[in-house]
């Protein structure tokens, strides 16, 4: 069932992206116009089974964000702050609506993705999974998933690998039906409160603390 499945996800992914060209072009013109150069956001994320690959979004944040993390003082650098300067002006619509997830269309397209899946983790944080965390790579990664319809931003990434392996071990074609109507009917949601994730900052700390007991 997977592979047609699969298939099936690269099928819609296809159709959407025709369906939703206009828009991808008008969301692409307005951040161009609005906030410069760079209208896609482009990082390497942990695939299925760990293989990296090249993730899609609308820029949403300044060039350098992760390196000014440091600057305001935010220990997760991946990590928000009330009122994040490094949000742009296209940037806070984006994320509050999701439609700076619709270049991941791509990534289905390509079967890097799947239309629902776990989200797809930045390749530090995949080095420093444990064997019970790198479950949630036996599937593709996804545009949504169940821990985005069961806290998203609000639940900590400890929390969201819980909900993945629930996912993993109970995928159904009607489970992401499921996913996807939750995600469509919940779209244009406030923006949810800012969220300390503290494993990735044990996680960002981790590797510093092992290079000083090794000097």
């Amino acid at each position: 069932m997977r592979p047609i499945w699969n298939g099936l996800n690269r099928l819609t992914a296809l159709l959407l992206l025709l369906l939703l060209a206009p828009v991808m072009l008008a969301l692409a013109a307005w951040i161009r116009i609005a906030d410069g150069k760079g209208v896609l956001f482009v990082q390497d994320r942990g695939g299925r089974n760990g293989v990296p690959f090249r993730m899609l979004k609308f820029r949403s944040m300044v060039h350098n964000s992760v390196a000014m993390s440091a600057e305001l003082g935010i220990d997760d650098p991946f990590g928000l702050v009330e009122n994040d300067p490094r949000i742009t002006r296209c940037g806070r619509f984006l994320r509050r609506t999701s439609l700076d997830e619709l270049p991941q269309l791509i990534n289905v397209l390509r079967g890097q993705m799947n239309l629902v899946g776990p989200r797809p983790d930045v390749l530090p944080q995949v080095a420093c999974y444990s064997p019970e965390d790198a479950r949630r790579l036996e599937v593709k990664p996804g545009i949504t998933g169940w821990a985005q319809v069961n806290g998203r931003d609000d639940i900590d990434w400890a929390q969201r690998f819980v909900l993945d392996r629930w996912y993993v071990d109970n995928w159904s074609p009607l489970l992401d039906l499921r996913i996807v109507w939750r995600t469509a009917v919940s779209l244009n949601r406030d923006e949810p409160p800012v969220h300390v994730d503290q494993l990735n900052i044990t996680r960002q700390q981790a590797p510093a603390e092992e290079v000083s007991r090794v000097g």
